[in-house]
């Protein structure tokens, strides 16, 4: 197992800040054009991904007062395992992008912080070294492929290695515009590749005359035509639990819980439907339609201590970072990854006291102004 380790530059910086925006800063100005544009990259105009930031700074909290808040407990679970602090790292594609340890950082640094990583099927890394990382703290991401064995393969393959759930991406039977990406032509450089999906040779073939390499090669990959009627299949290939992600109006919450998935309330950070709502906008009328039946996260602007309570205010189980977790381990591997997670654990723990709350158990609705 690879472990390029951070200068001591790296660490120290890495140290001082104090708060994931300095974290973010760090790991711009250490990625190339490329990975940046990449990373940070919304659709189209970009409305989407500025509003899962900003409709988090619009709820206000109510807190509480003369509580002891000597001993406040932030763990929970998710789908029985359990969980330091409600903060997990969500699906992200070509880690390799950020760091050389790629997908095997940011695994150790989840598992090593109490947390559970969500391996995407788009990895720089081939899933048995990320579960050997992840020391059980794994989750799977799956696109599913118009190509049904290879999903199979997949699917099978991550059950091997160790994944816990199975999250099924639902938002990008084609993918959003990201126009940045177009505009620079996007492309893998040529020393990493999708194992999952794609060699090399296969990504080296894939044309950028006409815009992203990541476009032009997804648009023949993922069934177009799955549906509702088509979770029976999945559901025959694994004995995981199923979670979908993408889900962001009530009426689909309640087809997932009638097909027996969890909910992961998501627009895919902001790249796929432009002017799309907020995924903690949509979590209200989302955990409403739920009921507690099944388990219900968010992912989506999630950068404070203050932002998972909100979350986990309006229904909530856990959230999950995309960005945050980027940048950070382009600004020291799995250390940067690591400190990423301190940081907000640490933001959570605090908020709970100051908002006058023991722990998770006593985070509901009432936190919140009305």
């Amino acid at each position: 197992m690879t472990t390029s380790l951070p200068t001591a530059e790296q660490l120290g910086a890495l140290q001082r800040a104090v708060n994931l925006a300095e974290i973010e800063a760090l790991g711009r100005a250490r990625l190339d054009q490329n990975a940046l544009d990449y990373y940070a990259s919304g659709a189209n105009d970009g409305h989407t991904l500025r509003a899962n930031r900003e409709d988090f700074s619009r709820l206000q909290l109510r807190p509480r007062m003369l509580v002891d808040v000597s001993g406040v407990d932030t763990r929970t679970s998710v789908l029985g395992l359990p969980l330091d602090f409600p903060v997990g790292i969500a699906p992200s594609a070509f880690h390799g992008l950020a760091h050389p340890d790629a997908e095997l950082a940011t695994a150790r640094a989840a598992a090593g912080m109490g947390s559970v990583m969500t391996l995407s099927t788009f990895s720089n890394t081939p899933i048995d070294g990320v579960g050997q990382a992840a020391a059980g703290r794994l989750w799977f991401q799956l696109y599913l492929l118009a190509d049904r064995e290879l999903s199979r393969e997949i699917i099978a393959q991550a059950e091997a290695c160790g994944a816990r759930a199975l999250v099924f991406t639902v938002d990008a039977p084609y993918l959003g515009r990201r126009e940045t990406n177009e505009r620079r032509r996007f492309a893998l450089p040529p020393h990493l590749s999708a194992p999952n999906v794609a060699s090399r040779e296969t990504l080296a073939g894939v044309e950028t005359d006409t815009g992203s390499q990541l476009t032009n090669y997804f648009q023949n990959l993922v069934d177009k035509t799955f549906t509702w009627d088509d979770l029976g299949w999945l559901r025959a290939q694994t004995h995981l639990p199923i979670v979908l992600k993408g889900i962001l109006t009530a009426e689909d919450a309640e087809l997932a819980v009638q097909h027996g998935c969890h909910v992961w309330v998501s627009n895919h950070g902001g790249r796929q439907l432009d002017t799309a709502i907020s995924s903690i906008a949509a979590l209200p009328e989302i955990a409403d339609a739920v009921a507690g039946r099944v388990e219900l996260y968010l992912d989506g602007g999630v950068t404070r201590g203050t932002d998972v309570l909100k979350a986990l205010a309006l229904g909530a189980r856990a959230v999950f970072l995309g960005r945050p977790a980027l940048w950070g381990l382009a600004a020291g591997g799995e250390a940067g990854v690591r400190r990423v997670l301190e940081l907000l654990r640490d933001e959570v723990r605090l908020a709970l006291a100051l908002s006058g709350r023991q722990n998770l158990a006593g985070v509901g609705r009432d936190l919140l102004r009305r």
